[in-house]
């Protein structure tokens, strides 16, 4: 059985956007470049078939992928989301008692992360870390240089 992903109600819309998208646009767009390229001709030397049907099989993965997440998706609805611990869909001020900084990251599902947004994974190690802490609380994580602490300042959605 598939691993459980929580995640928000306005995340599992998108979700389910996407999978749409890709249903009912990008898979038709994908067989029409397909027979675009079966038509130039022999197809042990057709690079653009070769690339089409690549690109054709790409999102039957994407497409896999997607159904396998909604169909084994925790959905926390908005109204369900506590700002008194840190879990899914919160956005969590911690002070890096290293560095003498504050970093506010949102916990988001894996599927949902970017980093450059500071959106991180309740999977990756700081998001496991902070997972069920509340204001005050100091966590340590392990990192490539060795064991970062940081205090939890505030919870907020």
């Amino acid at each position: 059985m598939a691993k459980q992903i929580v995640v928000t109600e306005s995340s599992f819309l998108k979700l389910k956007a996407e999978l749409e998208y890709l249903k009912n646009v990008k898979r038709k767009e994908a067989a029409e470049n397909v027979g675009i390229a079966r038509s130039f001709g022999d197809l042990s030397e057709n690079s653009e078939y070769d690339e089409a049907k690549n690109e054709q099989a790409k999102i039957e993965v994407q497409i896999s992928e997607l159904e396998e997440t909604i169909a084994h998706a925790k959905v926390i609805s908005d109204h369900e989301i506590q700002t008194d611990i840190v879990n899914v869909g919160v956005t969590v001020t911690i002070y890096d008692m290293e560095y003498d900084e504050e970093t506010a990251y949102t916990l988001v599902s894996s599927r949902e992360v970017d980093p450059l947004n500071n959106l991180i994974s309740d999977q990756s190690p700081i998001g496991r870390a902070l997972i069920g802490t509340k204001v005050g609380d100091i966590v340590s994580v392990e990192i490539p240089d060795g064991v970062a602490k940081f205090r939890v300042m505030n919870i907020a959605r």
